[in-house]
């Protein structure tokens, strides 16, 4: 049996050795027990940056998860299940960033299926949020919402503050790309307040970069550039290519703005060849785009119009509807300034059509429908609870009211019956009274019958004796002294 704590010990350990790649896989070659490479294979694919060791290292993962699998170790079974599931994540967002999007969806699912077989709530809520991100790159915003929504209620009943950030982080973005600019700002702040609870750095510059995208949406420059900069800050501290890059890409879009387009177009090369080198399809879609139109600014059709074919080839390839309607509306300038208007219109349809996905009324409608649905299930939620609470002391009251009833009764019954006893107690005592005072009149009687009888008898001796001692005096007086007699003699003699 595995020593977990053991485990939780390194997991710490493997958080704090952070992203030394070669401490880590110095950990990997002197691990023993699969369980623990598994940890460490983990904490290797958060630190690497290229998504071709990215896959090698969850292969690795997934492997060693399913030799233990086979092996029916009930001990172990649903660690190594849990190692599985996250793996088909993982694949997923691979296969998310290399724009093949049918497998993301599919792995995605797999690893939701596999959270769900063994109640694993964190795994289901990870998955859901990135299953509703595939659909919202995809421009299905009413599936989207319904899964970020889903993963958002998880995470709460979980009470996990990093999924419930990034679930509300990615419905900000929704509202966002829908123009309702409020409603952005306000889930990107809910956000933001989790993430600096619990000091996650990547999570904070994600909210403040996509706050800053807000404030660069309203033309306030200034705001923009204050989040733009925080945000790359803290990726630059963190070492997150993938974020590092869009950090770049979103200051060069802003001096751009600005009119400032060496610095902007420096930015974007900076931001493009960190995308290149990690494989960020989705990214280099957009820094193609982004220095097509500089040049296109600059008068530059020709090399703008490379740019922007590379951009639009790859973003049919991922099937973003974003990164269409970018590419289409460039070219579609770009084909009216080389007055080709039947190629510019064409452009332009399609950008309208990417548009229209997006932003639709149908959209906007699922937005709504399934914010009143959260929030109405949150507040039936909070209802049950509060009227379980209610429920819970009413019934306590009338607990409480039945215990002093039944206190009360058992105390008259207490009463009653100690009454009943001491009336008995009385009557027995009564009883034995009675029989006292007529054993005491009794034994008065036969002490009084006694003293009498002694009397008697006393008197009976007194007589006797008075009667023996009368005699005795009788005696005594009828029969004379010898001196008499003597004398009575002497005087007959004579």
């Amino acid at each position: 049996m595995r020593n977990f704590a053991l485990l939780l010990i390194l997991q710490f350990q493997l958080n704090t050795i952070g992203q030394n790649i070669d401490s880590l896989k110095l950990a990997l070659n002197n691990a023993k027990h699969d369980s623990t490479k598994c940890l460490i294979l983990k904490s290797l694919y958060y630190a690497e940056s290229d998504n071709k060791v990215k896959m090698e290292l969850t292969k690795e993962r997934l492997q060693i998860a399913e030799l233990n699998l086979a092996k029916n170790n009930n001990t172990d079974h649903n660690f190594f299940l849990k190692q599985k599931g996250a793996c088909f994540n993982q694949f997923g967002l691979i296969y998310k960033e290399q724009g093949d999007i049918s497998k993301a969806l599919n792995y995605h699912h797999k690893s939701l299926k596999v959270s769900e077989e063994i109640g694993n709530k964190i795994g289901i809520s990870i998955s859901l949020n990135n299953i509703g991100t595939v659909y919202f790159m995809q421009g299905d915003i009413p599936k989207a919402l319904d899964y970020y929504h889903k993963s958002l209620k998880m995470h709460e009943l979980i009470m996990d503050k990093i999924g419930i950030a990034g679930s509300l982080n990615n419905i900000g973005n929704i509202y966002k790309d829908q123009g309702d600019h409020s409603k952005a700002i306000e889930y990107y702040q809910k956000s933001l307040i989790f993430m600096e609870e619990i000091g996650e750095k990547s999570g904070v510059a994600i909210c403040l970069n996509n706050i800053g995208g807000v404030y660069y949406s309203n033309r306030d420059t200034s705001n923009a550039m204050v989040y733009f900069q925080r945000s790359l800050k803290i990726r630059e501290e963190v070492g997150n290519k993938h974020e590092l890059a869009a950090s770049l890409n979103n200051i060069g879009i802003l001096y751009k703005r600005q009119g400032e387009n060496i610095k902007a177009l420096e930015y974007f090369h900076k931001s493009l060849k960190i995308q290149e080198q990690i494989g960020d399809k989705n990214g280099i879609a957009s820094s193609l785009h982004n220095i097509g139109n500089i040049y296109y600014s600059q008068g530059n059709l020709k090399d703008g119009l490379t740019y922007a074919n590379k951009s639009m080839r790859l973003a049919m390839e991922l099937g973003f509807p974003k990164n269409i309607q970018n590419s289409s509306e460039l070219l579609k300038s770009i084909f009216r300034k080389q007055n080709k208007y039947k190629e510019a219109l064409q452009m332009y349809e399609l950008e309208i059509k990417m548009r229209d996905s997006i932003n639709s009324e149908s959209t906007r409608k699922a937005s709504i429908k399934n914010q009143l649905k959260y929030e109405y299930e949150k507040q039936a939620a909070a209802d049950s609870v509060a009227h379980a609470k209610e429920s819970e002391v009413k019934n306590a009251e009338i607990a409480k009211q039945t215990a002093e009833i039944k206190a009360k009764k058992n105390q008259q019954y207490a009463l009653f019956g100690g009454l009943g006893l001491v009336l008995i107690f009385a009557g027995v005592m009564f009883n034995r009274f009675k029989v006292t005072q007529k054993q005491k009149g009794i034994i008065e009687s036969q002490k009084l019958e006694v003293e009498s009888q002694k009397k008697i008898v006393e008197e009976k001796q007194k007589e006797v004796l008075d009667s023996i001692h009368y005699a005795r005096r009788i005696q005594m007086a009828q029969i004379p002294s010898e001196k008499r007699v003597e004398s009575t003699l002497n005087r007959l003699r004579n």
